[in-house]
This record gives structure tokens, sequence and C-alpha cells, in this order.
């Protein structure tokens, strides 16, 4: 009997309760699943009905944490309702002079992005006002092979640096890139010199220049157009440099500091002029353009 007793509790055995044992059900296990018409912030993954999250210009209410926005809509936000009329620059292709292959061909991945995001490279060129001020704005585009600069991306930038200049306008730029294209090697790198050049044709036309940086801005972008401007905006948070922080680091065989890269670490060090956010941007752009025209 004594056998038969729980030597803890007293009671005999058949009497105890025993948890049942979960075994897991066999093949892959389920994923939970998002809610339709739902979009979560990348910040603190909160999820926000998709209308909403639109009208707040894709900005987190939660953390502030601010989204990406594709080349088009980001023109249809900073210009005046009605004003925005597109450039057609479809006469502008891509090279392939390494006819370069990483699995998928060049042109193909081209041909992806198109689809994927509605252009034809990862520069969108338009005519608009923004405060009543005539404005060529050139958006950039990270979803069309991370807003890379090729070289039919540096001949949009530079038509729309030669468009300013014929047409009296301010010239506007959205700068969110990860550098030049690899896939086109020393090709893309001479697009630096050549969106450098563009720049230099509008400030000697006395035009003004503004360039707005987006979170991520980096490479031969930063390296060149987008910090060339006369006033150089950035949205909070962005992620602005040139090479990236684990490379520096890598090389510098030293610890960067917390914030390094970031537009408000850029501001305290003299390189971004201000750090605006989206709901004041159009607002920001207007005013600066409205000293400027005086």
């Amino acid at each position: 009997m004594d056998a038969l007793m729980d030597r803890r509790g007293g009671l005999p055995l058949p009497h105890r309760r025993f948890a049942p044992r979960l075994v897991p059900a066999p093949g892959p296990k389920p994923q939970p699943v998002a809610p339709t018409g739902t979009v979560a912030c990348k910040g603190c993954n909160r999820r926000f009905v998709t209308e909403r999250y639109e009208r707040a210009l894709r900005v987190c209410s939660l953390c502030g944490y601010h989204g990406v926005v594709p080349a088009t809509l980001r023109a249809t936000q900073l210009a005046d309702r009605g004003s925005l009329h597109l450039a057609d620059f479809s006469d502008v292709e891509d090279r392939d002079p390494l006819h370069f292959n990483d699995g998928v061909a060049y042109p193909k991945r081209i041909a992806e992005a198109r689809a994927k995001t509605g252009l034809r490279e990862a520069f969108m060129v338009a005519r608009c006002l923004i405060g009543g001020n005539p404005i060529v704005i050139a958006c950039m585009d990270f979803g069309f092979l991370g807003g890379s600069l090729g070289s039919a991306a540096g001949e949009c930038f530079a038509r729309a640096c030669e468009m300013a200049v014929a047409e009296n306008r301010s010239l506007v730029a959205v700068c969110t890139s990860g550098g030049a294209r690899m896939q086109e090697g020393i090709a893309a790198l001479a697009q630096m010199a050549r969106c450098s050049q563009g720049v230099s044709g509008v400030a000697a036309a006395g035009l003004p220049y503004i360039s707005i940086l987006a979170d991520p801005c980096f490479g031969g972008v930063t390296a060149s157009f987008a910090v060339q401007s006369d006033v150089i905006l950035a949205e909070p948070g962005a992620r602005i440099g040139f090479a990236g922080g684990r490379v520096i680091e890598q090389a510098t065989h030293d610890k960067l500091p917390d914030g390094f890269q970031t537009a408000e670490f850029l501001l305290a060090h003299g390189m971004v002029d201000q750090v605006v956010l989206r709901a004041d941007l159009r607002d920001t752009v207007a005013r600066l353009l409205g000293v400027y025209s005086r």
C-alpha cells in the first residue's frame, strides 16, 4: 500500500491528476496571418488600418517611425493639388556593359523592377507647384533596385536639372538610395559626375535646389547630388551616409557612437540643415522656396 501512495501528497497514485502531454502535430507549423487591410509599423510592429496609415503619410502615430514612400506618392504628398505633371523620359534606357548575371540577368531585374514599381527607372521626374512656386521635382524610389543610381537614373536626374534651368524652375530632389548600381560597374559610378554637372548648371542659373534625404540614403548618391543642394533636409530617423556602419567598424576597428549615420546625428554635426517631420515637409519646402525667390 505504501508503494502506491504519493510520498509528497499522501494520495493513492490512481487518484492523482496528471496533465496530458501535448505532442506537436506533424508537418509545418502554422504561421500567424495578418489581418487583411492592415499594415505593420517596422519600428514598433503595431498594426494600422491601411487607409488610416496612408492618411498619416505612412508615419506611425505610436513610435513616429517614417515608413518608405514610393516616388509617385512622395511627389503627390509634396506638390500642390492638381499641379503634378510627369515628365516623359521613356527614351532613356539602361546599359548593360558587363552583361551582368548574378543568377538573374540584369535586363530581367530591370523588367521586374519596372513591373513592381510602375516606373521606368529609380527616378520619377515631374513638373509641379509647391506653395505656388514652380518646381521640377525628382523623387527616387527605393523599391526600384534599392533606388540604385545607374546610367538611366543618372540621365533622368541630369535631364531634371536641365529642365529646371530651361524653364526657370526650382529643383527639389527626394533622395533614398543604396548607392551606385553595381550591375553597371564604372558606368554607374560615372553618374556621380553626370549628376554633379547637372547641379552645377542649376547653381549657375541662380535657381534654388533643395534636397530631402529619406531613409536610407547611402553610397554615391550621398557622395554627390544629395548633399550638393542649397538646403539639405532630412526625415526623422533617416539613415544617411556613404558606407554602412558595419563596414566602417570593420575598416577602422573602432566602435561607432550611438545613433551614428542618423539624420539627428548628422544635424548635430553640421551635415544636415534641418530634420523635418513628413507632415511638415511641404510647408517647409514652400517657405524656403519663398525666401529664395524674393
